[in-house]
């Protein structure tokens, strides 16, 4: 019983004594008999209290009927480290094996949830079509300046949700999904970064925008670097993450890994570069969706990314870029450090170099509140923001 209590404490946010109290009152024996399950199954430690969490909102949401139950278990979920859109995903998951009125239901549920825990409605998004293949691009905030955010290879436009919402505070932030990227998989290859740049030009077209401000984070920053060397006159500014401006002889390395040794064997390699270690064994939300992208990515898709970016040749070529230039790097990044992105600042006439403490490759997974805070300095807001 005393087990029970912790566990159920643990995993509800409440001691039961006080969220059960009217079981208690009613049923004596119902309320031992709660606490002896959190004592009993849901105590052992095979599942994770994530994982269990996961798999009560979703067998709830696919018994039907149990809605008060669900939103209890929906908000016990967030407690222990399951997010939005995973808790979204349930949802879509259940409509598949239960049927759609339920999973309708359950998510009316979560997003009821998910309001009354402050938690933003997903970002609106857009299907564009450019050369050869369609993209999605996602967007934040009514009004301001424009923002487009640049995903890092392997990933998708997701890896910038954690940083979105902020910036879109008196800004239009827009995130796309690179080709061979979420959405955009499966696009013609080979390619080039100039192909990548040129779908940049393409969104902002089908956007609507003629200038805007820039961010890429690693590959993305190489796209960005590519794009403001063709067409300078469509940056407002340019904000450079963790990157490099010339490739690294590893590049065709993980290109042939994919292909040859397949995506299971990125896993360890990639996430090791890209976050901590303490982030690591945490295994919070970032990391896991990290290492779901690059296990379920196509590997023609990742060799065909990896080998674009050794084509990456853009060092010097912007000694006459004019839009205001910031260089972001993580203290603790083993992919592109410090020193490479203090050179790389170095080759930029008038360009900011700041440095982000603890702070490693995947910075807007790890550590977001850094990467937040450094572009809202850099970006301008809208009037009244």
């Amino acid at each position: 019983m005393e087990r029970g209590r912790r566990e159920y404490t643990a995993m509800m946010g409440s001691a039961p004594e006080e969220a059960l109290a009217g079981v208690r009152a009613q049923s004596p024996e119902l309320y031992e008999g709660i606490l002896e399950g959190f004592g009993g199954p849901l105590a052992r430690a095979e599942l994770s209290r994530t994982a269990r969490e996961l798999a009560t909102v979703t067998i709830l949401a696919a018994l039907g009927g149990a809605e008060p139950q669900l939103a209890v278990h929906a908000a016990a979920a967030l407690r222990n480290d399951v997010t939005a859109a995973e808790l979204r995903a349930l949802a879509e998951h259940v409509s598949l094996y239960a049927g759609m009125p339920r999973a309708l239901n359950a998510l009316r549920v979560i997003d009821e949830v998910l309001a009354a825990a402050g938690t933003p409605a997903p970002a609106a998004l857009q299907r564009v079509r450019l050369a050869g293949h369609e993209t999605v691009v996602a967007r934040r905030g009514e009004s301001g300046p424009p923002v487009v955010l640049l995903h890092a290879l392997g990933l998708d436009r997701r890896m910038w949700e954690p940083v979105m919402e902020r910036l879109a505070e008196g800004r239009r932030v827009f995130a796309y999904d690179i080709r061979g990227h979420g959405s955009a998989a499966g696009s013609p290859a080979p390619f080039t970064l100039e192909d990548a740049a040129a779908d940049l030009f393409g969104v902002l077209d089908a956007l609507g925008l003629e200038q805007t401000h820039v961010v890429g984070l690693s590959y993305g920053g190489g796209i960005a670097q590519t794009a403001a060397v063709a067409g300078p006159g469509r940056f407002a500014s340019l904000a450079l993450l963790g990157t490099t401006d010339h490739a690294f002889e590893a590049f065709e390395g993980r290109a042939r890994s994919g292909e040859e040794d397949g995506m299971a064997a990125q896993i360890v390699p990639s996430l090791t570069r890209w976050f901590t270690p303490a982030a690591l064994a945490v295994n919070g939300a970032g990391v896991r969706y990290a290492r779901e992208r690059v296990l379920r990515a196509d590997p023609a898709d990742w060799a065909a990314a990896w080998r674009a970016f050794k084509g990456l040749d853009v060092q010097g070529r912007l000694a006459g870029f004019e839009p205001p230039v910031l260089a972001l790097a993580g203290e603790l990044d083993a992919s592109c450090t410090p020193q490479i992105m203090k050179d790389l600042a170095g080759r930029v006439p008038g360009a900011t170099y700041r440095e982000l403490p603890g702070t490693p490759h995947m910075m807007s997974l790890e550590r977001p509140d850094l990467v937040t805070a450094a572009l809202d300095a850099f970006l301008p807001r809208g009037e009244g923001s």
